[in-house]
């Protein structure tokens, strides 16, 4: 018997404490989200796996004496070496995420309605109100205090752009790079659950049946030299945000430019793939019971609520400020796809569309303020570290 309660104290079922449970319980859930229901299976399923690591074998997950040579190597956990370097220190991950974003991306619908473009801009409102939410909570006796740094880091998950988000937090507040991220994720897969309440609610029935014309053709001269020219004007006005904003329109300079189908297939498969395998499991690793079961994550994942869902409303709302003096009248529900999940928030404006009006197309529409989002959030965690980053 003593024999049997040695080997049970030396496997990993006597070390598991509550919080460690339930975090495998997390992990499991957002496995089975990914493949079953098929909710952003490319982010949580990883996320989901760097879970059950983190709270396995803490080990991997952390950078406990990282030093330069093979000896810190030997010292520090794959996931916290791939942590310091890819986030961290050099922040390299999300730069490659948005290179394969923009090989994928069709500026077309933006450049065809540029107008759209103030719905990704008024979607961002969600950003500054958790940022201002985020510094206020002490105030208000929550017992949690942000640093403008905090704040910032939790003030881009309204823009529910997940690469953004890490980013961010990667340089501002890599303390609460895990939570932030993987809100934002868990965010950007429940827009079929967030989104449509707030659309309807702020929407009448005739609203929602507005039909609009076709977006024009855009010829490949257009969309060769917008994206040049956007990565110049926004870098010169925001320099802070080049690392997103040039790999983003560089991708899709090369998708454009119909000459480098190579690279294209490279920046948007395979090197997207590799990048989101580490960066996504390696977010799900800094996931241990001691850093979510606090107080602080449960007032981020409420700040985070917050800015989506008024991200979300901003964007309707000004599409009907927009109507009241516009001849061509927009479907206010293109402008929920302002927040930055791309495409998922598109194809939830045109859903919901279809509902009330099977002959409205609004696909090739949302799309518009959809792309404006990407670009807008990216914008705002430049002006952040500019402004904020000590």
């Amino acid at each position: 018997m003593s024999d049997l309660l040695e080997f049970l104290r030396s496997t990993g079922f006597y070390q598991i404490d509550m919080g460690e449970g339930l975090m495998l319980l997390v992990g499991l859930a957002f496995i089975y989200l990914a493949i079953t229901r098929g909710l952003e299976p490319y982010e949580l399923l990883p996320i989901g796996l760097g879970i059950l690591i983190a709270n396995l074998v803490p080990e991997l997950t952390r950078l406990t004496t990282f030093q330069e040579g093979a000896a810190g190597f030997q010292e520090s956990g794959i996931f916290g070496v791939v942590f310091h370097y890819g986030l961290s220190f050099w922040n390299l991950l999300p730069p490659i995420i948005f290179l394969g974003i923009g090989a994928m991306t069709d500026f077309g619908p933006l450049i065809a309605n540029p107008r759209l473009m103030l719905l990704g801009a008024a979607a961002q409102v969600g950003i500054f109100a958790a940022f201002w939410g985020a510094l206020a909570t002490d105030a208000f006796g929550f017992g949690v205090g942000f640093t403008l740094e905090q704040a910032a880091a939790i003030g881009i998950i309204g823009g529910a752009d997940g690469p953004t988000t890490i980013f961010l937090s990667a340089r501002l507040a890599p303390e609460i790079l895990g939570i932030t991220a993987v809100i934002a994720y868990s965010y950007m897969a429940a827009i079929a659950f967030i989104q449509p309440p707030i659309m309807k609610l702020l929407t009448t029935e005739s609203e929602r049946k507005i039909e609009m014309k076709p977006p024009r053709e855009v010829s490949q001269r257009e969309k060769l030299v917008f994206p040049a020219l956007a990565m110049i004007v926004i870098i010169l006005v925001v320099p802070q945000s080049a690392p997103l904003i040039s790999m983003f329109m560089i991708g899709n300079i090369f998708r454009e430019s119909g000459v480098v189908p190579r690279l294209t297939s490279v920046a948007s498969n395979s090197l997207l793939n590799i990048a989101t395998i580490f960066l996504m499991v390696t977010v799900g690793a800094q996931l241990s019971a001691d850093v979510v079961f606090d107080r602080t994550t449960l007032v981020i994942l409420a700040l985070g609520l917050g800015a989506f869902c008024l991200g979300t409303a901003g964007g309707v709302l000004f599409a009907k400020l927009m109507n009241l003096f516009s001849r061509e009248k927009i479907n206010p529900l293109i402008g929920s796809a302002g927040v930055s999940a791309v495409p998922m928030a598109a194809r939830m404006s045109h859903h919901v569309g279809q509902q009330a009006n099977p002959r409205t197309y609004l696909l090739g529409h949302a799309m518009a303020p959809n792309v404006a989002g990407v670009i807008g959030s990216a914008v705002v965690a430049g002006v952040f570290i500019s402004r904020v980053a000590p």
